[in-house]
């Protein structure tokens, strides 16, 4: 089969960090892309979980939120003037 190159570029430090680990596991830097892009393949999936997170989602902030509105609906909320700024 007829190799192809890809190239990719990456922070100094991270890829001399990365040569150093696949060297001590006695791999190439070539060879362990190489797994990686197997396994992708093999398998239609990233091998590990990419997401991003959002505070505002988090559980503690949806709970703040649902009190909040528990705390509106029951009629304790309080009218607060709109304070406007200027752009600058």
């Amino acid at each position: 089969m007829a190799l192809a190159t890809l190239t990719a570029r990456v922070d100094e430090y991270d890829k001399a960090a990365f040569d150093a680990f696949c060297s001590s596991v006695g791999l190439t830097s070539s060879a362990a892309i190489n797994m990686y892009v197997k396994v992708v393949v093999r398998d239609r999936r990233l091998p590990f979980e990419v997401k991003q997170i959002d505070p505002f989602f988090s559980t503690a902030n949806q709970n703040h939120l649902l009190k909040s509105i528990q705390q509106l609906e029951a009629g304790n909320g309080k009218a607060h003037e709109l304070i406007e700024i200027e752009d600058e």
